[in-house]
């Protein structure tokens, strides 16, 4: 099912809008471009819902907020899912501020999403309403383990249930739950946390599968993860001496580049539980 995924979303080549991070805006372009989308960003109100109108998915996330941005996301969202398009919800930050949290809860309220993909602590931040971060990522407590493995299943299920989307939650281990089925995805290497926006690239990316397979929200979701963790396998195997962060990002999105459905079905680790 991963690679007819991929192999769907190269045929299909979606055109994904996104109001995302200032911070990592140029990277969520190219590996849209990497995997086979179609990037257009916009996020002036007057400019937007007309962008969004063209597009077939739409990508939110909330790392980089402002009072012009805010009131764009909640028009291009009810704009988007008027129109049936594929959305997705990246709630950065979920935990750390008032802003942030506010932000996402409203959005959640507005808009149904497909998808919405965070780290646990920002999940669970959504779905308790309290929860602790370190800037925008994962406080250590919150982390995903083999001992807590199965506790956390339950969450990403349950959650999934109640909101009616498909939760991914993304960390050393992965879970992609529609509510009823979880992947459970083993792909990655640590030191892809020390890339600014491998999170931010991950959701655009994410957005365009389940644009590109509508009637297999969940299998896309996971797809998108397993992917973007075995090109940062890939990426990482081709360092050289004197490489850095920098030069690990190009080579993430390199490797999603010259992947094909085949090396993303044979190089995937998951279960379903």
């Amino acid at each position: 099912m991963l690679k007819q995924c991929f192999d769907h979303l190269r045929a299909s080549g979606p055109l994904i809008h996104n109001i995302t991070n200032y911070v990592t805006v140029n990277d969520v372009a190219n590996i849209l471009l990497a995997c086979g989308g179609s990037p257009i960003m916009a996020d002036d109100p007057e400019d937007a819902v007309e962008i969004t109108a063209i597009c077939g998915g739409l990508n939110l996330n909330i790392g980089t907020l402002n009072q012009r941005t805010i009131p764009a996301m909640m028009a291009v969202g009810e704009k988007a899912q008027e129109l049936g398009h594929a959305l997705l919800l990246d709630p950065v930050g979920a935990g750390a501020s008032t802003l942030r949290t506010r932000t996402a809860k409203n959005l959640m309220d507005r808009i149904h999403f497909d998808v919405i993909r965070g780290n646990i602590s920002e999940i669970k931040t959504l779905a308790t309403g309290s929860g602790s971060t370190k800037g925008v990522d994962a406080d250590v407590s919150d982390a995903v383990t083999e001992e807590n493995l199965d506790s956390a299943v339950t969450f990403a299920k349950a959650f999934a249930k109640e909101t009616g989307s498909v939760i991914a939650i993304t960390g050393a281990i992965d879970l992609v739950s529609d509510g009823q089925r979880c992947y459970v995805i083993r792909n990655g290497r640590a030191e892809m946390g020390r890339i600014t926006g491998t999170g931010c690239q991950l959701s655009a990316m994410m957005c365009a599968f389940v644009t590109a397979n509508r009637e297999h929200t969940l299998d896309a979701a996971a797809a998108a993860v397993c992917a973007m963790g075995l090109a940062g396998e890939i990426g990482y195997s081709r360092m050289a001496e004197g490489d850095g962060n920098a030069t690990y990002r190009n080579r993430i999105i390199d490797a999603v580049y010259n992947m094909d459905g085949d090396e993303l079905e044979k190089g995937a680790k998951y279960e379903i539980r």
